[in-house]
């Protein structure tokens, strides 16, 4: 990423829980922020945070899974900064239901959110990264795209599928944008968000932790965070079509 200018960050589903934790450290570490959510009043709440910090924030709301929107929006964050430097694909949708249970379009959906919105905000961000010679991607993939997702009490077989996209996307990306854009795939394990806090995930995320976890504790959005900022700005940085887990060690998938 070229100096100068300060550099923008763009976070998909950044209202809250992972994104939201993502933006005040991309923030801190010197980042214009723009979000993009459904949830607009949440969203409004890690605005105006961010705003009362002096950074830069540009909101907008958008479905992710669409692929016009997805265009808008990054032409929206060019007009307003002039450049984007880094692009946070964390918004995401959970999925418990099974094979014999889930319909066709609660399928589409799950793949939609969780996969197509990582092609359709590549798509549109490479661009413009491409012509003022360089950029960063991480996209929010899963420890259930390794595991298949069998321990998770929010989510099954689609979600894990949808998550392991984002593991081959990444690969074949960072052969094809690379050497000027780097582009890397996150998998967090356990982490307490707001999507995390019903009574069966406290209960099985305790027990998790206590037998299954070398760290012996659920992730916070902070430890993703960190992995993010280092990705975001690594100088030198000879990191690229990989993907990180986050998880403290989850040895009981």
């Amino acid at each position: 990423m070229s100096g100068g200018a300060q550099k923008v960050a763009l976070v998909t589903g950044g209202a809250r829980g992972i994104g939201r934790g993502c933006a005040h450290a991309l923030a801190r570490a010197g980042f214009a922020i723009a979000l993009v959510d459904l949830l607009e009043p949440e969203m409004a709440r890690t605005a105006s945070e961010l705003g009362a910090l002096g950074v830069p924030v540009l909101s907008l709301a958008a479905d992710v899974a669409d692929f016009a929107r997805a265009q808008a929006v990054a032409d929206a964050v060019q007009a307003r900064f002039g450049r984007i430097d880094f692009l946070l694909n964390n918004a995401g949708r959970p999925m418990p239901k099974g094979i014999l249970e889930i319909t066709e379009a609660e399928y589409d959906q799950t793949i939609a959110v969780n996969l197509k919105s990582c092609f359709n905000y590549i798509r549109a961000v490479a661009p413009i990264m491409l012509a003022q010679g360089g950029g960063r991607i991480a996209s929010m993939s899963s420890l259930n795209a390794h595991s298949g997702g069998v321990t998770a009490a929010l989510s099954r077989f689609s979600y894990a599928a949808a998550k392991a996209g984002i593991l081959g996307m990444t690969r074949a990306l960072a052969k094809e944008l690379g050497p000027t854009i780097l582009i890397n795939a996150i998998c967090p394990g356990l982490i307490q968000t707001e999507l995390a806090k019903n009574p069966v995930i406290i209960e099985r995320g305790a027990d998790i932790a206590r037998d299954g976890i070398a760290l012996h504790r659920v992730g916070t959005p902070q430890d993703v965070a960190a992995l993010v900022v280092f990705l975001a700005t690594c100088e030198p940085c000879y990191i690229t079509g990989q993907d990180f887990k986050v998880d403290g060690f989850q040895y009981n998938m």
